[in-house]
């Protein structure tokens, strides 16, 4: 009986609606919880708590970068569990525009305004 005890387990990780969501999210690479946050409309607490179970799993990492921590999938093979429970059911649309999300990922780099004054005055 050992032996299915892992499978159990990711399968009891699986079950919840919003961590299935966040990896379908990372499907497509790296992000911040606040773009998760503005992707999926749930609060951030609440993310930062699904997220850390999905990391104690293994399932994914997290990197910081200044005050932004990202998180991407760390077992790419767990979308093949996904995908195969998903095979009938209907995807989930992708929000209309950009996310309302201010990480250095979704907004453009914005000069400092002394580097910008002196790239006009050349």
């Amino acid at each position: 009986m050992e032996i299915f005890d892992p499978p159990a387990r990711l399968f009891k990780l699986l079950g919840h609606p919003a961590r299935l969501a966040i990896l379908d999210a990372l499907r497509g690479g790296e992000h911040c919880v606040c773009h998760l946050e503005a992707v999926l409309g749930l609060r951030q607490a609440y993310l930062s708590q699904q997220l850390m179970l999905l990391r104690e799993a293994g399932l994914v990492k997290d990197r910081r970068e200044g005050q932004n921590i990202f998180y991407h999938v760390a077992e790419p093979k767990v979308f093949k569990v996904i995908d195969v429970a998903l095979l009938d059911a209907p995807r989930r649309k992708p929000r209309a525009g950009r996310p309302a999300c201010s990480c250095p990922k979704c907004q453009p780099a914005v000069p400092a305004p002394e580097l910008a004054g002196a790239a006009l005055s050349t």
